[in-house]
């Protein structure tokens, strides 16, 4: 009886090639994230925006 080896017992499994279903929800996440990516910049950007306006904008003397 010839002797198990370490590679003979424990083969690398090769990884499962992508499924359509993991290339969509792939795709997906990425196109989600992004989107996010631009609304926070464009809430950034006018937030600061805002402030500024705000900042030099002269207050009316009350009565």
């Amino acid at each position: 009886m010839a002797k198990p080896t370490k590679t003979s017992v424990f083969k690398a499994q090769s990884p499962n090639a992508e499924t359509p279903l993991d290339k969509t929800t792939r795709v997906v996440r990425k196109m989600v994230e992004e989107e996010a990516e631009q609304r926070q910049a464009k809430n950034d950007r006018l937030r600061k925006a805002r402030l500024e306006r705000e900042a030099n904008t002269p207050t009316k003397p009350s009565r």
